[in-house]
């Protein structure tokens, strides 16, 4: 009998500190401002636009706010290569997101002055209302932001000018990235891809700009040998 009370009472410790544990997870969980850290991520704009064009969605949208028809922005004539898909608040496991419904208001002025790192301006509003809302900023701040982590990775020179397909290991892109900016480690940067092409490189960055390492993104890394880089347009 005492043994089954000691057990129960554990049992109900235990659960109370659990359920303790987890309101406060909850409780933090979409309040503006309360993260870890930041993930850059930059899009191979010419890998979303090839394959915007094989799935042929003229009429749709895909999840990062991008339209898919081909006559869009991003996908015309100026040969985009790395673009900004977005600029993520995190916590160490998992994200926030949605955390001001409705969105604060986004000034067109500010759309207009990403498009030169984001060239879609459903892309700019997605990604404020998604993610930027998180970050506690107000909006001009959190794009100075996201322009001032643009401005801090360096592109390798070989992706610089990708006049025809190029085929890579993530491992390659990983070392050329990291070569490239001090600082940078292996733990810090994740290639994302789809059944054959490199789509992005996550770069996990501290909300002072520097770079971090992060565990739970470098996870979830493409594991493929091989990708594909479609060439820039005109190349």
């Amino acid at each position: 009998m005492y043994t089954s009370r000691f057990a129960a009472a554990a049992c109900a410790a235990f659960l109370v500190s659990f359920n303790a544990a987890a309101n406060a997870q909850d409780a933090r969980q979409n309040t503006p401002g309360e993260f870890d850290f930041y993930v850059l991520s930059l899009s191979w704009s010419p890998s979303f636009c090839e394959a915007s064009a094989e799935r042929g969605a003229r009429r749709s949208r895909d999840e990062d706010g991008r339209s898919r028809r081909t006559g869009n922005q991003e996908c015309g004539e100026r040969p985009y290569s790395f673009v900004v898909h977005g600029f993520w608040p995190q916590y160490e496991k998992g994200f926030p997101e949605y955390c001001q419904v409705p969105a604060p208001r986004l000034d067109r002025n500010i759309v207009s002055s990403m498009l030169d790192v984001m060239p879609a301006p459903r892309l700019v509003f997605h990604e404020w209302d998604r993610h930027g809302t998180c970050s506690g900023l107000s909006p001009r701040a959190y794009f100075d932001n996201v322009r001032k982590a643009r401005a801090l990775v360096k592109i390798p020179s070989e992706y610089l000018d990708v006049k025809e397909p190029l085929t890579v290991a993530p491992d390659q892109v990983e070392e050329a990235f990291v070569k490239a900016n001090p600082g940078l480690t292996r733990g810090a940067i994740a290639i994302g891809c789809d059944n054959r092409r490199l789509r992005e490189v996550r770069i996990c960055l501290n909300k002072d700009m520097s770079f971090r390492d992060c565990a739970e993104v470098d996870r979830r890394a493409c594991r493929r040998e091989q990708l594909v880089m479609p060439p820039v347009r005109g190349g």
